[in-house]
């Protein structure tokens, strides 16, 4: 198993095409009500909470922080 991240080819997989086999199996193993379940958790979670996107009372971290750590964690992972 060390070299699962090679394809045929010996290159290492791109991040698209991770996703896009991760994607497939999480496909084939699950039908259309889980999809629907996750779903609405989702829009449950993110729907009508009243303060904005900011970090309140519920615990949830605001947009601008979550982006703010997105981009921090997408410059630590760039090293090409």
């Amino acid at each position: 198993m060390a070299n699962n991240n090679q394809n045929k080819r010996g290159r290492s997989m791109s991040v698209e095409e991770a996703g896009r086999k991760g994607g497939e199996a999480t496909s084939n193993n699950h039908d259309r009500d889980f999809y629907e379940e996750i779903g609405r958790k989702g829009g449950e979670a993110s729907s009508g909470s009243g303060n904005n996107g900011n970090n309140g009372s519920n615990g949830k971290m605001s947009r601008e922080e979550a982006g703010r750590k997105g981009g921090e964690a997408s410059r630590r992972g760039s090293n090409n």
